[in-house]
């Protein structure tokens, strides 16, 4: 089932995120109704909090940048309580968008390579180094359980020439081809 996206002013948006345990209600519903979402908005990445639940729950499908990329190319994972452990020192810039965040993209520097530590949706764990694309995208929907937008890791100046958009995105009037909702 397709849910409703969460945008930039959602309370959700803006709180850490709590541990998920085996027993967590419904949470294989959630997961498939999480891959419905991505894909019906067309993004490559989604955490709980987008939708509405704030726990420690991500997933990802990089594949639509393996013509760019070739690390992306059938990189599909589900993230259960994932932990950035190291980073590269390389870092790369890349202009970012976000679900929540509609017609909004900026470039945002992040460590080209993160090695992390998840349970995946059988709570099998995992401890893998994530490249270029796939690691640019788990940092982004790790800051989302965190509770940290995109838009809080531009320069003051690019914060600044963007807030109205943001203004209008809290206030309803942003545009996406997808369901969206202010809580």
């Amino acid at each position: 089932m397709v849910l409703s996206v969460y945008v930039y002013g959602s309370g959700v948006l803006k709180k850490t995120a709590a541990s998920v345990t085996e027993d967590y209600p419904r949470l294989q519903q959630l997961i498939s109704d999480m891959w419905d979402t991505l894909y019906n908005a067309g993004g490559v990445g989604l955490a709980a909090p987008q939708v509405g639940h704030a726990i420690r729950l991500i997933v990802i499908d990089a594949s639509s940048f393996k013509d760019d990329d070739p690390l992306a190319d059938g990189f599909k994972r589900v993230l259960i309580n994932p932990e950035l452990m190291e980073f590269s020192e390389e870092k790369v810039s890349f202009n970012e968008g976000c679900l929540s965040i509609p017609g909004v993209h900026e470039d945002v520097v992040r460590p080209k390579r993160v090695r992390v530590h998840y349970f995946d949706e059988h709570f099998q764990e995992h401890n893998e180094w994530f490249d270029a694309t796939p690691a640019r995208i788990a940092q982004h929907e790790y800051d989302h359980i965190e509770g940290v937008l995109f838009t809080e890791r531009l320069a003051p100046i690019r914060r600044k020439i963007i807030s109205r958009k943001l203004q209008n995105i809290s206030r309803g009037k942003g545009e996406a081809g997808y369901k969206t909702r202010i809580n």
